[in-house]
């Protein structure tokens, strides 16, 4: 972009051409008053509150900063006589209808409006014409209130709803002095189309909209912590805010992962760290009740007996979960105890059940199996192909980003079982049957490859096996695909000509692909749709996996994998293994170990004897749940460390209480590979340690004597042992996080992956023919059932349920089911059914919805009081071992019935 000259305040200026004189004059440190602006709004649209005029020394016209463009010796005075009687003027316009209750305003010391009175010597206004204006607060929305009394009408949480989160929930009605923020056609806010993200809450200059909370507090009281969300994989930035040991409420940041952005769980849904229920002192079981204990006491049962075990039966009967939930230094620490203490590589995590297939099907594709792109590149992106991935509501900030480049021009092409919000706004959606993803794209490229909308230069230069995967989409026509999936043939022909087109198309996708019995062939299918089109290892393009959790890329990097040590380094390669064991001063085995699913199963069988699990809870995460329990319960010795008394702990030999995302420091990587700090805030609870403080704890005990002070050591030794760590150290990112491949002290991270070469050298083609799901319906059990997550509940609630306003909106189980289906099964909104597939029943209750498909069932999985995953299958995926959990056949019967429409 062209630089050019204006002057500012008698100070010659050189400044990118296009960008507003509000951005100019803050670039040399001069900020201006503003209320209405945020820096990702549309300029074109701003300049509501006039706060920030400025004088152009020319015209002697006062313009606003915020939405006026340089240009090319333009001379500008930003702190003029007229300037700021102007300002002056705009405040006391304001506060014309506006209430003087500072005293007893929640907002004090944290309002726009107050400060800039306080600076420009506004008291009161002139133009006051009688009291205030009073309108009704609505209190209507669960976790925050509006007070139409305070709004200035600045505009800005309507135009953040509408361009930001592009929910579109709200925009103003009447006018003059009647004027408010409303939901549309006169509804309360409970009544829109709201999500509660908060973000109009987070960035309201006033009190007008003030988050709901029990605590009181004025913000000079307050601490505020930087740290990185712990619910999902998207990373977001945020500020907790802390009084008296108290987290008391939470603020987005401009991070690189979130632009200032946060989802309702992240905003919200914090009250879980203080609440009563946590773990904080450890438990045994004795007389089979959990009674308190000691820490010396509970870790030395723990040690006597894993020296009993071993003694007796060697290494093979250990196995731990580690967790997605923890930071990437007590990832680290917990694989590192598995296999150097306990001598197994039976370690493993909720990877498995999630994104196994992932890392399988991307790592012999492309060399990697992480997401090649970041989440902001979806911005810039001029196609985008969404599959098995409810984005708004699993990963809601880039679900946003989403919907932001759709409103800038982006072409939007959805494919998935279910109506989801994003297909509102497809250009085309491909509502196919559960299972189907392999044969869906593999028609996609066979119009690509029939059309001649591939870019050969792309796949002669870069990739191989092309004439192999051409001969075997040959077979997979549009028509032949239409019937498989059940999705029109024009549908797929237009959706393989919108991706061709696109010169940065981005491919994004979750669990939808991924639990399936052909999971990582579904994965490698995509890979083999974004080489054909050449959109690999260029920005905004790629294939883009989101990661569930908040670190299970980083649970996966730093090893918590029966098959690979920490950056993906082969347990059965001995130079890794002989690197490790001079590292750790250890033995370590070469043998790959078990999985998550199989571990459960051996713990049944009795070949694994003692089971350390941290943070997870396979009681309810885990495919045919009846089956899942009675191996739990089999098992010979249990540990679980956890937050809370969960339906694993209620199963275990030894509890132990550990510390949450706001009590500890560490990292979480997230799903763009980005590595960020988590930075403790509050104390832990009674006598609840960090994760790491246990284990390290345990391994002191059993005679390995290496120690940590902090995490930050921790962090050191990962980077000597892990390349694609290798230049992480906490000063590199104590303002933003670095994105792996980062390899050495000065490498600035990687913003997206396989730019010149690929890391396997080419790209492979590895495409098959479809094949249909493990189980399939028939007269019995004539309805497919698929699982999911919501956008209010978090993976088995442990955290969600203690948030009252959640629990109130979803405290129990329900399915969803089309209308159709509904009448032909004779149930209605609201009854109870009893669903039963061939592993077990549950009771749940009906939610009519057309998002469903006809003959197509959804659960989430969070619920305990009907837990899906008693339904699901446990048929694996051969390669990556990730159980088929999207689909699986039921029967519905009528057990009681509410009379409902």
């Amino acid at each position: 972009m062209a630089s050019i000259t204006i002057t500012v305040n008698n100070q010659q200026l050189n400044v990118k051409e296009g960008i507003t004189l509000l951005e100019a004059v803050k670039g040399i440190g001069i900020e201006l008053p503003t209320l209405c602006n945020h820096e990702f709004l549309d300029p074109a649209l701003g300049g509501t509150c006039r706060m920030c005029i400025v004088e152009l020394a020319k015209s002697k016209n006062l313009v606003t900063a915020c939405n006026t463009m340089v240009k090319e010796g333009m001379v500008l005075w930003t702190h003029s006589d007229r300037v700021i009687e102007g300002r002056r003027v705009v405040l006391e316009l304001l506060l014309s209808d506006h209430p003087l209750d500072c005293l007893t305003c929640e907002k004090t010391g944290d309002c726009k409006l107050q400060d800039y009175c306080y600076e420009y010597d506004v008291t009161k206004s002139p133009y006051a014409g009688g009291a205030v204006t009073k309108m009704d607060i609505d209190t209507s929305n669960r976790f925050y209130d509006y007070d139409p009394t305070k709004c200035i009408l600045c505009g800005k949480c309507v135009r953040i709803c509408s361009e930001l989160q592009c929910t579109h929930a709200i925009g103003k009605n009447n006018r003059g002095f009647k004027t408010h923020v409303v939901a549309p056609f006169e509804q309360g806010l409970s009544e829109s189309t709201c999500i509660s993200c908060g973000n109009c809450v987070s960035y309201c200059p006033t009190g007008a909209l003030m988050p709901k909370k029990k605590t009181k507090f004025r913000y000079w009281e307050i601490e505020k912590i930087k740290t990185t969300c712990g619910y999902c994989g998207v990373g977001c930035q945020m500020n907790l805010l802390v009084k008296n040991n108290i987290v008391v409420g939470v603020e987005p940041l401009n991070g690189l992962a979130n632009q200032g952005l946060l989802c309702v769980k992240g905003k919200f849904a914090y009250k879980f760290i203080n609440h009563p229920d946590r773990l904080t002192v450890p438990l045994i079981r004795k007389n089979d009740k959990l009674v308190e204990a000691s820490w010396e006491e509970a870790l030395t049962v723990m040690a006597n007996k894993t020296k009993e075990l071993k003694s007796k039966y060697g290494s093979k009967v250990f196995a731990g979960l580690s967790s997605a939930r923890c930071t990437n230094e007590e990832n680290y620490l917990f694989q590192k105890m598995i296999r150097v203490i306990f001598g197994t590589n039976n370690v493993d995590h909720c990877a498995r059940l999630c994104h196994a297939s992932t890392v399988a099907g991307l790592a012999s594709t492309l060399g990697s199996g992480a997401m090649t792109n970041s989440n902001t590149e979806v911005l810039n992106s001029d196609v985008i192909l969404v599959t098995g991935s409810n984005t708004t509501e699993t990963h809601p900030v880039i679900g946003s980003f989403i919907k932001q480049a759709q409103a800038k021009g982006a072409k939007l092409i959805v494919i998935d079982p279910r109506k989801i919000e994003l297909a509102e706004y497809a250009d085309v959606f491909l509502q196919i049957t559960p299972g189907t993803n392999v044969a869906v794209v593999n028609g996609i490229m066979n119009v690509i490859i029939e059309e001649n909308l591939m870019d050969m230069e792309y796949i002669n230069e870069r990739t191989e096996n092309y004439e192999q995967m051409v001969e075997i989409i040959s077979h997979c026509t549009p028509e032949i695909t239409a019937k498989i999936c059940g999705v029109k043939v024009e549908d797929i022909r237009n959706a393989a000509r919108i991706y061709a087109s696109g010169d940065k198309a981005g491919i994004y996708y979750a669990m939808g692909v991924t639990q399936h019995s052909t999971g990582t062939q579904g994965v490698k299918e995509l890979a083999a749709l974004a080489m054909l089109c050449g959109n690999i290892g260029k920005e905004s393009a790629g294939v883009n996996p989101l990661r569930g959790q908040n670190n299970v890329q980083g649970a996966c990097d730093l090893g918590a994998l029966p098959n690979v040590l920490t950056g993906y380094q082969k347990v059965t390669d001995k130079n890794v293994i002989s690197k490790f064991n001079e590292a750790w001063d250890a033995n370590l085995s070469d043998e790959i170990g078990l999985t998550v699913t199989e571990i459960v199963n051996a713990g049944g069988t009795g070949d694994i004897k003692f089971m350390y699990v941290m943070g997870e809870n396979p009681m309810l995460s885990e495919p045919d749940l009846n089956h899942a329990r009675e191996c739990m319960k089999n098992t010979e010795f249990l540990v679980v460390q956890d937050i809370f008394l969960t339906d694993t702990a209620k199963l275990a030999d030894i509890v132990l209480p550990a510390a949450c995302f706001a009590e500890k420091d560490g990292t979480f990587t997230n799903t763009e590979r980005r590595i960020q700090r988590l930075r403790k805030a509050v104390n832990a609870p009674g006598q609840a340690l960090t994760d790491w403080e246990i284990i390290m704890k345990f391994m002191n005990m059993m005679g390995y004597e290496k120690t940590y002070k902090n995490s930050s050591e921790i962090m050191d030794e990962i980077s000597e042992v892990t390349p694609i760590y290798g230049g992480i150290k906490y000063h590199r990112i104590s303002k933003e996080g670095l994105q792996w491949p980062c390899i050495h002290a000065n490498h600035m991270g990687t913003k997206y992956l396989h730019k010149d070469v690929f890391k396997r050298g080419k790209g492979l083609f590895d495409v098959a023919p479809y094949a249909p799901a493990g189980e399939l319906t028939d007269n019995e059990y004539p309805i497919i059932l698929t699982t999911g997550r919501m956008l209010y509940h978090w993976h088995t609630r442990t955290m969600t349920k203690r948030v009252e306003a959640i629990h109130q909106m979803y405290p129990s189980s329900f399915i969803e089911i089309n209308p159709v289906t509904a009448k032909e099964l004779e149930v209605s909104e609201g009854d109870k059914v009893k669903v039963t597939s061939r592993r077990g029943e549950i009771t749940t209750t009906v939610k009519v919805t057309e998002s469903a498909q006809e003959g197509v069932v959804f659960m989430p999985f969070h619920f305990d009081d009907g837990p899906a995953n008693v339904l699901t299958s446990p048929i694996l995926d051969p390669i990556a071992k990730i159980p088929e959990l999207k689909v699986a056949a039921v029967k519905i019967e009528a057990c009681l019935r509410t009379g409902k429409d």
